[in-house]
């Protein structure tokens, strides 16, 4: 099977207490370190990999962007989704043939700019340019900010949502949605759900997650957080 078949495949038929986890690496070690640790899959996040790179979130040249991802799927054997933000501006051809290019299967795709929500049909055009442009090479997370930069109301995401998905996304990530709301939006949503995880143990597990109605788990830049303040304790120790 192709990486992409593989991917798609371990979205399907989740049970709820079984949702697919993917951590996020941002350079070829962390990537190593994850598939070594046994998962399946992996999704890079920009945040981190802006961090690694000395950059402000969402500031990312797009040359840096692509490289980053290409040095991760390059490390692993497994498939890997590429958050490649709002898409740098580039056509979709162009934006697809880039993220192919890099090694990735998978990629995310989000509804703003700058912090403004996006038109939703205006941006559900665009998918579907996307999703023609990949064919079956590429799954397409489409996440839907209704939760970080609008008015939070879940009826409003699910409208996002299934515009996305009439649109040919895969899968939708109503990214920072309360946990209290994502039953309704299981319930609204045709298709995959992704649900952002947290790791400080102050969230619901991934199989809490599930239950309540994700069918993958990402943690954005969660992972490589977590590693720094660790170096950090590691380096206050040292210096004293």
């Amino acid at each position: 099977m192709r990486k992409v078949e593989v991917f798609r495949a371990l979205h399907r038929g989740r049970l709820p207490d079984d949702p697919l986890v993917l951590p996020g690496p941002w350079d070829a070690l962390s990537a190593r370190v994850c598939e070594e640790a046994g998962f399946p899959a992996l999704a890079t996040p920009s945040a981190g990999i802006a961090a690694a790179l000395g950059h402000e979130d969402g500031s990312t040249p797009a040359d840096e962007m692509f490289a980053a991802v290409a040095r991760v799927a390059g490390a692993v054997d497994i498939p890997v989704s590429a958050d490649v933000e709002g898409g740098y501006g580039l056509a979709p051809k162009e934006l697809v043939e880039r993220i192919l290019e890099a090694g990735a299967v998978g990629c995310n795709l989000e509804d703003s700019r700058q912090g403004v929500l996006k038109d939703p049909r205006e941006h559900a055009d665009w998918l579907a340019e996307v999703r023609y442009a990949a064919g079956d090479q590429l799954f397409v997370n489409a996440r839907v900010d209704t939760f970080a930069y609008g008015d939070g109301d879940p009826e409003r995401a699910i409208e996002r949502a299934a515009l996305y998905v009439a649109a040919g996304a895969d899968c939708v990530y109503p990214i920072g949605a309360p946990v209290g709301v994502l039953p309704l939006l299981r319930s609204g949503v045709q298709g995959p759900v992704n649900v952002l995880g947290r790791l400080d143990g102050e969230g619901p597990s991934p199989t809490e997650l599930g239950e309540l109605g994700a069918t993958r788990v990402t943690f954005g830049p969660g992972l490589q957080r977590r590693m720094a303040r660790q170096l950090r304790e590691s380096a206050d120790r040292l210096q004293r």
